[in-house]
């Protein structure tokens, strides 16, 4: 059987809130770009218009990655772990992923174990 998007959400398992973590990958390297919560209404979107779309918990609303800062994320893949109540997202970023101006939101506060 071929993946759609409608047996590809169907397979999904969303927290008790209605939303899946999202963890934002870029494509070419790999590195992780940041992580964000979906409900059904973002996912459907995001695979409709092949651009990242989440769920803001504090504002409760749909937003579009870049939406306000031009710095868009296009989608190209979206996987799901064993569990199905996690997501992998691989993009090619336009711009930086963080808020802060930065690529990644995980460059900063590593904690390096030997």
């Amino acid at each position: 059987m071929s993946v759609t998007p409608a047996n590809f959400i169907e397979g999904l398992t969303f927290n008790e809130a209605g939303l899946i973590p999202v963890i934002v990958q870029e494509r070419s390297t790999d590195a992780v770009l940041m992580m964000a919560w979906m409900n059904e209404q973002a996912l459907s979107q995001t695979i409709e218009t092949k651009r990242a779309t989440f769920w803001s918990r504090s504002r409760k609303e749909l937003w579009v990655k870049g939406e306000t800062s031009g710095n868009t994320q296009e989608v190209v893949s979206l996987s799901f772990d064993c569990d199905s109540d996690a997501l992998l997202m691989q993009v090619i970023a336009h711009g930086p992923a963080c808020h802060t101006g930065a690529t990644t939101c995980f460059d900063n506060n590593t904690l390096t174990l030997s």
